[in-house]
């Protein structure tokens, strides 16, 4: 592959007889499951907030948006900035930021100052989450690296159950400033861990691309805040002659200019493009997308139905996400072995058909009358489905990254991942009001709704829940799709066909 007239070798491991790869991974796993906990524990605490700090729903809403943007904006030039000044350096300078951010927010007594201290904390999560995946792949040799990022993504399951859970049963017995005081001891252990296990790896002495940084910086905030606050403003105008659209369009033609620049520096580019003649890295960049789309989007239309249909504190209803979370567990190190032995196509596209087969048939049982344990299979299978999607596609993006830019490669990939998420909360939240209204509940049976629904109504808005699952079924049905271009890896660990025929078969 070639960059900049330069050419990428496929040597992308930087073992040493000093460095201990697993370790390090468990150092660094701590601190990225901490951020990951962080993007889903404010939900819960929602109407804590409103009354404690005497604030409406909107200024709420924006301490999860002004996270969400403060992650997915940065990610793309600290990724860069791991190459140049060092992943572990980065990755603890984030962690620091994250865990007195996190101090920050639980002393705050104004939900402006909360917004602000949230900030802080998205910086911090942007700094880190690169150089999770760039020390995968600088640390691990390439036949090895998909059992690396099995825990990788058993670490992403665990939060997306800890989170909510945590964060419910922190808000029930301490009050909501807990769901951030519990970061401080989790980040002190992971800064110590990381100083002692994760290894000092070799920078790259890169000239750094300013307006690079300056383009992609604009261009995603602007696109970002457009989707992200578009529903808020009813797609209209946000001020003066700013329009929500308007936004949008800009940052589009931002990240066009971005591109063209990427395009036309010879000299080190933020974002080197021969990364995407890699046809797997680009699949994989898409695919996850989805996933992150999907995984953001069908919380909202769940969570409403077990809570105002279903009647469930949001405790008992994110417990409903265990059989999800225990499956994909379980089944992390059985797919992380066959993701170093077969064709990525052949797990990745399984993964998105069952996870696909889940949430539809989640869909199906949104209705007042199902038994919960209608609920919870379906969770089941999505767990077995999703433990297919997350560790095999980024270990197969990274699999082929040379050392010099696992950096930049890392960035990109988790910049993919943070905008997917954004379409999903912004697409879902469109859709879930088309589906009202057109059930004849116009808004009245929005989340705002903060003491539950009349029985009489429990119908109507079941199946304004249950077609809204229907736009991640779709969103995922893309994602299969993309898959099916994934080529053979370029490093594979091939079995005597005596001893494992149907590995060497399905590669």
């Amino acid at each position: 592959m070639a960059v900049g007239g330069r050419v990428l070798t496929a040597d992308v491991s930087e073992p040493t007889d000093d460095v201990r790869p697993w370790p390090a991974l468990f150092a660094l796993c701590l601190g990225f499951f901490m951020i990951l906990v962080d993007t889903t524990i404010v939900t819960v605490a929602t109407p804590a907030i409103i009354a404690d700090l005497h604030a409406d729903v909107n200024e709420v809403v924006w301490v999860t948006s002004a996270y969400l943007l403060a992650y997915a904006v940065p990610v793309l030039i600290t990724g860069r900035l791991g190459d140049r000044v060092g992943p572990k350096k980065i990755y603890m300078v984030g962690l620091t930021i994250f865990t007195l951010a996190s101090l920050w927010c639980g002393l705050t007594s104004s939900v402006e100052m909360l917004i602000v201290a949230r900030v802080a904390q998205g910086v911090g999560a942007s700094l880190m989450t690169p150089q999770t995946m760039a020390v995968i792949t600088r640390i691990f040799p390439a036949t090895e690296r998909g059992k690396a990022m099995a825990l990788w993504g058993a670490t992403a399951g665990v939060a997306t159950l800890v989170g909510p859970i945590l964060g419910g049963v922190l808000v029930d017995a301490l009050g909501w400033e807990w769901i951030f005081f519990i970061n401080i001891p989790v980040g002190l252990v992971a800064l110590v861990l990381a100083l002692r296990l994760v290894p000092d790896l070799p920078t790259h002495s890169h000239k750094f691309d300013w307006l690079g940084v300056a383009l992609s910086g604009l261009g995603m905030f602007a696109l970002v805040f457009g989707i992200q606050e578009g529903h808020q403003y009813d797609w209209g105008t946000i001020t003066g002659p700013i329009s929500v659209w308007g936004l949008i369009i800009v940052g589009l033609l931002i990240l066009v200019a971005f591109v063209v620049w990427q395009a036309r520096n010879r000299q080190e580019p933020l974002v080197p493009l021969g990364l995407f003649r890699d046809r797997n890295f680009s699949v994989s960049n898409f695919a996850i997308s989805t996933m992150s789309f999907t995984a953001t989007a069908m919380g909202f239309p769940l969570m409403l139905y077990l809570q105002l249909v279903r009647g469930m504190s949001p405790t008992t209803a994110a417990l409903t996400f265990v059989p999800m979370a225990l499956v994909s567990i379980v089944m992390a190190p059985i797919v992380g072995r066959y993701t170093d032995r077969v064709h990525p196509r052949t797990l990745t596209a399984a993964g998105f058909a069952i996870t696909a087969l889940a949430v539809w048939w989640v869909s199906l049982e949104v209705r007042p009358e199902s038994a919960l344990w209608q609920i919870l299979a379906p969770m089941a299978l999505l767990g077995f489905g999703m433990a297919g999607i997350w560790a095999p596609l980024a270990a197969t993006a990274t699999r082929n990254l040379p050392p010099q830019f696992a950096g930049a490669g890392s960035g990109v990939y988790n910049a993919t991942r943070q905008v997917g998420a954004v379409l999903g909360a912004a697409g879902i939240a469109v859709l879930i009001d088309s589906r009202l209204a057109a059930n004849g509940l116009g808004s009245g049976g929005s989340p705002e709704t903060a003491g539950g629904l009349p029985a009489s109504v429990f119908d109507p808005f079941s199946t304004a829940m249950s077609q809204a699952l229907l736009l991640p079924v779709a969103v995922l049905a893309l994602g299969f799709l993309a898959c099916l271009f994934f080529e053979q890896m370029r490093h594979m660990v091939v079995r005597p066909a005596a001893v494992e025929p149907e590995v060497q078969a399905a590669g």
